[in-house]
C-alpha cells in the first residue's frame, strides 16, 4: 500500500444574479416612533447572512447605529417583490434596493430635522451614533428619536422609503444576436492538496489555499464562514454524497441522511483564504459576496490533485474509491506526475 500526494489547481469566474426580465429586487425602509428603522423584504435569509448584509447597507446609508435597524424577511404576500434567493445575487440585488429605499427614508428623516432644527435639510449630517447635527456646529443637534417623534407627531410625515434594482437591459451585438447575462463576476482560485491510497482508493484533502475576488466584504466575517463552509460542502460533493452504485435501482441505497455518506468534522483540513477586495462599480458599497461560488473551484481542484498524485482523470462525482481504484487498474497502476 502506498499513498500519494498531489496537488491540484483550479480557477473560475461566477455570475451574479441574472439578467432575464431586470432580475428586480424591491425594499422598503420606515421608521417607528422611537427611532429605530425596519426594512421589509421578500428576500429570504438561507443562512447565508442577507439580514446581516441588508442591516449593515441599510444603517450605513441613512447614517444610525446598525442595531437601530430590524430586517423583516417575512414572504411574498407581505414584503415587496423579489426574484428569490438565488444566483448569488443577494447582496448585489436586494443590497442596491434597500440602499434605495434608505437614500429615499434619509431624505425624508433630514427634511423633518431641518424643520426641527430650523436649517437647510443640506446643512445637516448624521453621526452614525443616532444624532443629526448642523455641518460644523455639533452643539447644534438633534436626536434620530426625536426626530421621529417630532415627524408623526408633528409634522405629519412618515420616514419611509421606497427602493428597487433592476438589472439594465442588455445591449444586442446586431452581428450574433449574444447578450451579455450578468453585469458583474466574481472571481476564485483554490488548491487543493490530497493523499490517494492506492490499495483502498481512499482520497483524503490534507489541505486548501484560496484566493476569491468578490467586490468589497461589507462583512469580513461573514465572508469568511461563508468561504470556508462552501469549500467543506465542495469536497462533499466531490468525494462523498451520491447515491451510487445503486443508482437507477435505490433498494440497497442510502434510506436517508443517517445512511447518505457526507464528511464529518474530522474530514476537515486546513484552509488558508485570502479575499480581493475590488470593489463593484455598481454593487453596493461595492459589493458583489461569494454566494455560491465558494463550492465551485473546490470540486476542479481536487479531480486535478487526484490526476497529479496517482495520474487518472475521474469526469464523474463524486469521486468515489470503487472509481479511484478502477481507474488505476485500467491503466496497470498508479503514476504520480512530475510536480512542476
Amino acid at each position: 500500500m502506498t499513498r500519494h500526494r498531489g496537488r491540484g489547481m483550479a480557477a473560475i469566474n461566477y455570475p451574479i444574479g441574472m439578467n432575464l426580465g431586470g432580475d428586480p429586487s424591491q425594499a422598503l425602509v420606515h421608521s417607528n416612533p422611537s427611532g429605530k428603522f425596519t426594512v421589509a423584504l421578500s428576500s429570504i435569509d438561507l443562512g447565508q447572512g442577507m439580514k446581516s448584509v441588508t442591516r449593515q447597507i441599510c444603517a450605513e446609508t441613512l447614517g444610525v447605529p446598525v442595531e437601530d435597524v430590524y430586517v423583516d424577511t417575512a414572504d411574498s404576500d407581505t414584503g415587496p417583490h423579489c426574484m428569490g434567493s438565488f444566483a448569488s445575487r443577494g447582496t448585489h440585488r436586494v443590497g442596491n434596493a434597500v440602499m434605495a429605499a434608505a437614500k429615499e427614508a434619509r431624505g425624508v428623516m433630514m427634511e423633518a430635522a431641518a424643520e426641527e432644527l430650523e436649517v437647510n435639510a443640506g446643512d445637516l449630517e448624521t453621526d452614525g451614533r443616532g444624532n443629526i447635527h448642523v455641518k460644523g456646529a455639533p452643539h447644534r443637534s438633534i436626536s434620530v428619536k426625536d426626530v421621529a417623534i417630532a415627524a408623526q407627531f408633528r409634522q405629519g410625515k412618515t420616514i419611509s422609503g421606497r427602493g428597487i434594482f433592476l438589472v439594465p437591459l442588455s445591449d444586442v451585438d446586431p452581428e450574433t444576436g449574444e447578450m451579455s447575462p450578468a453585469t458583474c463576476y466574481a472571481h476564485a482560485c483554490l488548491v487543493a492538496e490530497v493523499d490517494v491510497d492506492d490499495e483502498t482508493g481512499e482520497v483524503g484533502v490534507v489541505r486548501m489555499d484560496s484566493a476569491y475576488e468578490l467586490g468589497r466584504a461589507l462583512n469580513p466575517r461573514l465572508v469568511e464562514q461563508q468561504l470556508v463552509g462552501g469549500a467543506w460542502m465542495g469536497m462533499s460533493h466531490a468525494l462523498y454524497e451520491t447515491t451510487e452504485p445503486y443508482y437507477p435501482d435505490p433498494k440497497q441505497g442510502p434510506r436517508d441522511f443517517v445512511d447518505y455518506l457526507m464528511p464529518g468534522p474530522g474530514d476537515i483540513c486546513p484552509h488558508d483564504i485570502a479575499v480581493l477586495e475590488r470593489p463593484a462599480p455598481d454593487g453596493p458599497f461595492g459589493g458583489k459576496g461569494p454566494g455560491e461560488m465558494c463550492a465551485n473551484p473546490v470540486l476542479p481542484a481536487i479531480a486535478n490533485a487526484i490526476f497529479n498524485a496517482v495520474g487518472v482523470r475521474i469526469d464523474e462525482l463524486p469521486i468515489t474509491p470503487e472509481k479511484v481504484l478502477r481507474a488505476i487498474k485500467a491503466q496497470g497502476g498508479a503514476r504520480p506526475q512530475t510536480r512542476r
